[in-house]
């Protein structure tokens, strides 16, 4: 499998792919003016108390107070008994109102939600990540070799400097590093959370104490060396910053980093604009003529599999199998795509064989394989739908780069004419039970004007006899279709 990352950057915003075999799996966008604080550290100052959800408020200097709940609060009770934790698990018993605190941003803001905090702070680099108030050592999943999961954690402890506390997390780009590189990694990460503690003691509540790389360096740090060929720029000054990043920490990987100077944007490249233009549609259609409905609400993501113009070769249930199977493929590439997280709801279309029924839940299973952000599939539901969570730490594609429609609100439909012809006369009567004048003017959307004119006459007639006055129409072209006013005149 080949897979490369394309950045593009702009004077304000860097936007990255991640592409394998030619086609488009993950999207990144950092805007200046909307940047990601996830990893970042603050010295925070709790603003509020709530122990009837046992969480606190925690004013970090952003536009909205930040969340910390009990469960995130690292305490000495941590390597204790499960009865010291159960008593730890009271708020009131960790913090009160005013106090400052060393927080590390979990989740970015989402939508109308605050920022979620956690007091375990890690500290990632480019082969461990570590844990100063954890224990012990864990390595990647995506690890598989016992010897080698063995000789991490291994070169690992022999590497910790005497009398340092803490635990580490072995990346699974760390796969066949030699015990040198690991130990040159551990002691950087050592000397960077000392000037990160110290800073925090200093800092005032609501500053910044550390803050994680820019989206160009983090896709160094975190994906090159995980199966990607090269990682391609197309800005010079970018580039050069990139590479000496590269060399400083990872001088094996330093020439997969190349300057792209080809007269075409690269993102014109694999059709990438194209395919970020279909991840912001509802509707995702399939080779086979099928298609798949994803619709994101603040609660829960629903996807909904048709068969479309699909009409198969040879029985319903086989049409319906093959129509699910390729779905399941499709959906889990849409979900790195868009970054759905959440709750995720799949409505596959209904299978009368248990086998078909089995083997698309692995398909699906399979596809969700090679997903950086962590999923689980809890179970199918009695209905047969799909029940599955996929690990949120930053805004979706839509999010991101779209906003509410003026129109309707994010409602995603508005009021048929008819309905607002209905509206105006029910406001007409309402006016002329209340106010005195010598006439009406009805200012409205052309279509509901001309369906006053036409359709609605002879309503539009009677209430002229019945109010005494008569109605003028006006059509406003600035007007939403759903959008009206009744003048006195």
């Amino acid at each position: 499998m080949s897979a490369e990352i394309l950045v593009n950057v702009m004077p304000r915003e860097t936007r990255a792919a991640l592409v394998e075999n030619g086609v488009v799996q993950e999207f990144y966008v950092e805007r200046a003016n909307r940047v990601g604080i996830t990893s970042n550290i603050y010295k925070g100052r709790v603003s509020r108390v709530l122990p009837g959800m046992q969480a606190a408020f925690i004013d970090v200097g952003l536009e909205r107070t930040a969340f910390l709940h009990v469960s995130d609060i690292a305490t000495a009770h941590d390597e204790e008994t499960e009865v010291a934790a159960e008593r730890s698990a009271d708020i009131r018993e960790h913090m009160r109102e005013g106090d400052e605190i060393l927080v590390q941003v979990l989740k970015d803001p989402l939508g109308t939600k605050g920022a979620r905090l956690t007091t375990f702070v890690s500290i990632p680099s480019r082969y461990l990540v570590y844990l100063p108030k954890g224990k012990g050592i864990g390595v990647s999943t995506r690890i598989d070799d016992e010897n080698e999961r063995g000789r991490l954690r291994d070169s690992v402890t022999g590497a910790a400097p005497g009398g340092t506390n803490g635990g580490y997390i072995v990346r699974t780009v760390a796969e066949g590093v030699d015990s040198a590189e690991l130990r040159d990694d551990l002691l950087f990460l050592h000397r960077l959370w000392g000037m990160v503690r110290d800073k925090g003691l200093r800092a005032a509540a609501g500053e910044l104490v550390h803050e994680d790389l820019p989206l160009p360096l983090r896709l160094l740090r975190d994906q090159l060396g995980s199966g990607i060929d090269h990682i391609v720029v197309d800005n010079a000054v970018v580039h050069a910053r990139m590479l000496e990043f590269a060399r400083t920490f990872m001088p094996a990987s330093a020439d997969k980093v190349e300057l792209y100077s080809g007269a075409r944007p690269i993102f014109d490249l694999h059709s990438i604009e194209d395919e970020l233009a279909k991840a912001l549609e509802r509707k995702v259609p399939l080779k086979s003529g099928g298609y798949v409905v994803i619709d994101q609400t603040e609660a829960m993501t629903t996807i909904d599999v048709n068969t479309g113009a699909y009409v198969g070769h040879r029985n319903l249930e086989e049409t319906i199998y093959r129509t699910n199977l390729e779905a399941a493929v499709s959906i889990a590439r849409q979900l790195r795509l868009r970054n759905l997280g959440g709750i995720i709801i799949i409505d596959f279309i209904d299978m009368q064989e248990e086998e078909h029924r089995r083997q698309v839940l692995q398909a699906l299973e399979k596809a969700l394989a090679a997903d950086h952000a962590k999923t689980h599939i809890s179970s199918v539901s009695p209905l047969g739908l799909v029940e599955m969570t996929r690990k949120r730490t930053r805004e979706s594609l839509e999010h991101l780069l779209c906003e509410p429609c003026g129109a309707c609100e994010g409602r995603g439909f508005v009021r048929t004419a008819e309905t607002i012809c209905y509206e105006i006369f029910r406001e007409l009567l309402r006016q002329a039970r209340q106010f005195d004048c010598q006439q009406f003017m009805v200012l409205a959307h052309q279509d509901v004007i001309e369906r006053l004119l036409d359709e609605e006459s002879a309503p539009l007639g009677e209430l002229e006899v019945l109010t005494g006055k008569p109605i003028r129409l006006q059509t406003e072209a600035l007007y939403a279709s759903d959008q009206y006013d009744v003048v006195l005149m």
